[in-house]
């Protein structure tokens, strides 16, 4: 209400069945959670958790002295894993749509967990989000499901990428980062001071047009010669020293996917939506309360690929974890049709 908060009390009547051969209790399918607790008290508890990144054991003491209800921290911990299930075949579609749409990123990072360390790799396009665990960082993974991928692929400059057949658009902003920091080390060195320098000078103009036009082809086309020229004079310079040998040789290398989106449309230049999806992880991956086992991680990134899913879309994550739906696409143009026509929802 609009000055506190009323209790309220629901009784649910529902169907068991037990299966004659293995004595396994279990509900109607259209029963959607489990147990005797409702689905808006779980989904308010999911929502805690992966949206407002609050521990579990805070999520039990909060429902308690809110509901006057006596749940412990496991289960919660079992809401969690009712609704990672719930859910799995809306990951299982948004992880296809990304292995085949037409621009992807990709990022990773560290996980403990108490089979030992992992590792946590998101897949991103503009709109849509998916988290997958691997036991190592090994790319044989990724490579195997990204064996016939038809789009553009943005990352950094991890070498189990380079496998992945199809243009590729190495991060920018990465390439930047570790220009500076070699300056750092090398101030003195006039040598890498001109290759950074032709580098920024190359790189400005190309991001104004970036800010005025947005990533067009059409636009960005003219800065072509321009890099054909800055590569021209990278190999006709003489290098003296191994810091500077060492740049020259890295921007070689990958001469072909620095530039990847001056030939195609809305290709970013940078890998930023991964970059922020990962910090999403990361700030769940705090609230995860000592190590979690493999089964754990899954069903977190099964949730926490639906939370990201739903921002990307302007979609409340709470209201679609209570509305039942199992579409994102779905759910959201059925709101907007209701916002629109001013009916309420």
């Amino acid at each position: 209400m609009r000055y506190g908060v009323k209790r309220w009390i629901a009784r649910y009547v529902i169907q068991r069945y037990r299966c004659r051969a293995c004595l396994r209790t279990f509900y109607a399918p259209g029963w959607r959670w489990t147990g005797k607790y409702g689905p808006d008290l779980i989904a308010y508890a999911i929502y805690q958790n992966i949206e407002l990144r609050v521990p579990q054991s805070l999520i039990a003491i909060g429902i308690n002295k809110l509901f006057g209800l006596n749940i412990s921290r496991s289960m919660t911990n079992k809401f969690k894993s009712a609704a990672a299930h719930n859910y799995k075949n809306t990951y299982d579609k948004l992880l296809k749509r990304l292995c085949k749409g037409r621009l992807l990123h990709i990022d990773e990072t560290s996980i403990s967990v108490k089979e030992g360390n992992g590792y946590v790799w998101v897949l991103t396009s503009m709109d849509e989000v998916a988290y997958f665990y691997t036991p190592t960082r090994e790319g044989s993974t990724i490579q195997s499901m990204l064996k016939n991928f038809p789009g553009i692929l943005v990352t950094d400059f991890y070498a189990a990428y380079d496998a992945i057949e199809c243009p590729q658009q190495k991060c920018l902003i990465h390439l930047i980062r570790d220009l500076n920091e070699e300056l750092l080390k090398h101030p003195y060195d006039d040598g890498l001071k001109g290759i950074v320098g032709d580098f920024t000078g190359l790189l400005r103009p190309i991001v104004e047009t970036v800010d005025r036009r947005g990533l067009k082809c059409r636009f960005l086309g003219k800065h072509k010669r321009s890099v054909v020229r800055f590569y021209k004079r990278l190999t006709a310079e003489f290098v003296s020293s191994d810091a500077a040998k060492k740049v020259v040789d890295r921007l070689k290398k990958n001469r072909d996917t620095l530039f990847t989106f001056l030939d195609y449309d809305d290709v970013p230049w940078n890998n930023n939506n991964a970059e922020h999806a990962i910090k999403a992880f990361a700030m769940l991956r705090h609230v995860i309360e000592g190590t979690t086992t493999e089964k754990g991680i899954h069903e977190y990134l099964v949730l926490l690929s639906v939370f990201e899913t739903c921002k990307f879309k302007n979609v409340n994550f709470l209201d679609f974890l209570r509305s039942g739906s199992k579409n994102i696409d779905s759910f959201a143009m059925v709101r907007s049709s209701s916002s629109f026509s001013g009916k309420p929802v």
